[in-house]
Parts: structure tokens; sequence; C-alpha cells
């Protein structure tokens, strides 16, 4: 039997980090912040990432087959917190936060302050509840800042489980 309570305070246990993703398409763009995510093989390098069925850049990804991520630096508590926000009540996050962007050489672009991006070419979709999962395979990686990764304990984000 699944103990809701139970459930709710394991799950909130899990350690997770704070992503940014961004994707483009045609002349759209956008970008969101995610924290299921995951290395899922070394050889070739593939990452798992969940997003919400219902993000207004899942169909970007979806139609370019593309996007780039990277983790917020510890610091980046509030962007993490206003990229999390939908983009029908913040409009276009990238003029919304005066975001400074870099292009990767691979194509998609990541945020300039942040520590580091990966350029990822989607593999796999597979609907998963209320997200979809994507596995997709680093064709680039760049570091663009020292510092440490921001983790939802450290944030202050959780879950609702």
């Amino acid at each position: 039997m699944l103990d809701p309570i139970a459930r709710k305070r394991l799950l909130r246990s899990f350690t997770y980090g704070l992503f940014w993703v961004s994707a483009e398409h045609d002349d759209q763009r956008g970008i969101f912040t995610a924290n299921w995510v995951s290395q899922a093989s070394f050889d070739p390098p593939l990452l798992m990432l969940s997003v919400e069925g219902d993000s207004s850049t899942l169909p970007l990804i979806r139609a370019s087959g593309r996007f780039v991520i990277g983790p917020f630096r510890s610091d980046q508590r509030e962007l993490a917190g206003d990229l999390g926000r939908p983009k029908a009540r913040a409009g276009d996050k990238i003029a919304a936060y005066q975001l400074e962007t870099v292009s990767m050489e691979t194509g998609g672009w990541a945020l300039s302050d942040s520590l580091g991006a990966m350029a990822c070419e989607v593999r796999s979709v597979s609907d998963a509840g209320d997200s979809v999962v994507l596995i997709a395979e680093v064709l680039e990686a760049r570091v663009l800042s020292d510092g440490l990764p921001l983790t939802m304990q450290d944030a202050g984000f959780r879950h609702f489980g």
C-alpha cells in the first residue's frame, strides 16, 4: 500500500541539483528551471531530463531535437526561481530578466553567467505521467565559471510530493 505521508517524506529526501534548460526553434526561444536531471551513460555521454508536459519550451525541444543545459551557481537561487515561472506569467524570460547568453558551437545558447553548459541532441522521448523524459547525447560541454552548483535543498525549494 502506498502511504502518501511516507511517499512525500521519502521523495523530499532525494537530492536534486537545479539546472537551466534552453531551447530554440525558428524564431522562438525558451528557458526554464529543471531539477530532474541525471547522467544516464558514460559512452556515449547521455543525460536524462524530465520536462513537465505543459512546458512552453518542450515544443521547441521536440521541434529542434536539441537543448542546452547547465547547472546554476550556488548564488543564483533567485534566478532559478525566476526561470521556474511559467512563460504565461513571465513572458519572454530572456528579455524579462535581461539574461546574457553565449552561443554554443554545435547550436543553441547558454546562460553566460552560469557554471557551464552542455549542448544535447535528443535520442529518445518517453511519456512519464505529467512529464516527458528525454534521453539526450551531450555534443558539446563548456565550463563558463568556477563555483559550487545550486541544489534544491540549498535553495529551499521543495517538491510537493
